[in-house]
């Protein structure tokens, strides 16, 4: 006997269900909207790219493409990957065409990203991500925006600034502090990646002093007021952002982050992590020839933003599946044919309309329109295809309204 296949989904992937893709599609359209309302503009690329694209920052890229991504050599011996973050084809896109674009530049996607590792609560092998960067602004001031940008999403949600917090670093002045230790460039790497995990260990100390070759002492107190990260402080507060903390300990994992570096983390204890990433990025267009243009964005996924949702109970409103608005209800099939083209009339004046051709009898198929959160109803049988007048059943409210169907679309239209 063959084997049967699996229902199941490709592991660390999933399904959408129509109510799933109903909560995917309120996810995707309130960060398209408030993105939008910033000014940005929507791009997007192939999920195919050149591994070289990631290669191209040494060995700790060499890591990702080798262990975390989907690679393979096409039939044309080209190695090509998934891309597992949309940074890098964002700038090879701005690059292309720096001379065509006028700076400065706001774009938003909402790609979906692979990476190959193993599937945990918020983290999977494939999810989607909204990425915002903007381009050709040095003024600190972009900073700001970016990051009002990600606060001002939650609250479009229906998030309260208590339900999570802001982060923010700088990686100039981390290696300001490290710049006397005479690190190389792989020795400052090991110790970014080591003051990342600060928080998460206990003998940061000892650890430091194994990368370094000697005693590290670093002060993670507030920096100077004229320092570029309590700019962006000043000026979050001045935009009315309070929910922010200096945190040494984020540094985010990506080598081509320059200066400013945030994380939004959400404070509930039962899903405490972090929601968005991101940060200023001033070399990354430099790769593929040319004077860089400066860079700041971010990413936010859709895997833990519906955990932030599910968790504040903010799924409860404005998450509405793809139901049509009529449902058309033949009372046997013989006035199948008649409920379809009676549909048209109610499509063509813009009414969302669904005929059930099943052979339940009429008070199931009431039933079923209404679980599935249809707003009106028509039974359709003899007397109604021979008159032309029907009953457009309200099943909020059980209210009757009689008519032609250019009548009753108008009604439905109020």
């Amino acid at each position: 006997m063959d084997k049967k296949l699996s229902t199941e989904p490709y592991k660390g992937t999933r399904d959408f269900y129509p109510e799933d893709m109903a909560v995917e599609r309120y996810i995707f359209d309130t960060w398209a909207k408030v993105a939008e309302s910033f000014g940005f503009e929507r791009y997007d690329a192939s999920i195919l790219e050149p591994s070289e694209l990631y290669r191209s920052k040494g060995a700790e890229n060499e890591e990702l493409v080798n262990e975390q991504t989907y690679t393979f050599v096409d039939r044309g011996e080209r190695e090509v990957t998934l891309r597992p973050e949309m940074t890098p084809t964002v700038a090879r896109m701005v690059a292309g065409k720096r001379r065509e674009l006028s700076f400065p530049v706001r774009w938003y996607s909402i790609p979906n990203l692979f990476r190959y590792e193993r599937p945990q609560r918020g983290r999977l092998r494939e999810h989607w991500q909204l990425n915002c960067d903007m381009f050709g602004v040095d003024d600190v001031a972009s900073d700001i925006e970016m990051i009002a940008l990600g606060y001002r999403i939650l609250l479009a949600f229906g998030a309260s600034p208590k339900m999570f917090e802001i982060r923010v670093n700088d990686r100039t002045w981390l290696k300001l502090q490290l710049s006397d230790y005479g690190l190389s460039e792989e020795q400052m790497k090991a110790m970014l990646t080591l003051i990342d995990k600060r928080d998460k260990i206990d003998d940061f100390d000892e650890e430091a002093e194994k990368i370094a070759g000697k005693k590290v002492s670093l002060d993670f107190t507030t920096p100077n007021p004229e320092h570029r990260l309590m700019q962006v402080i000043e000026g979050l507060k001045a935009l009315g952002i309070e929910n922010v903390v200096i945190s040494p300990s984020t540094v985010r994992g990506f080598s081509y982050y320059t200066g400013t570096i945030f994380e939004f983390f959400d404070t509930a204890s039962e899903n405490n992590r972090s929601l968005l990433g991101g940060g200023r990025y001033d070399n990354l267009t430099a790769l593929f020839g040319g004077d860089p243009v400066s860079g700041v964005g971010f990413g936010m996924g859709d895997v833990t933003m519906r955990d932030f949702l599910e968790t504040h109970s903010l799924l409860t409103k404005d998450v509405k599946t793809t139901a049509p608005t009529l449902a058309i209800l033949p009372l046997d099939a013989t006035h199948n044919l008649a409920a379809e083209v009676l549909a048209e009339e109610f499509r063509s004046a813009g009414v969302r309309t669904a005929v059930d051709l099943s052979d339940r009898k009429v008070g199931k198929k009431l039933s079923a329109a209404s679980d599935a959160g249809v707003a009106y109803v028509i039974v359709l049988g003899e007397d109604e295809a021979a008159s032309r007048s029907y009953a457009l059943k309200n099943l909020g409210t059980g209210d009757e309204t009689k008519g032609s169907a250019e009548e009753l679309a108008k009604h439905i239209a109020r």
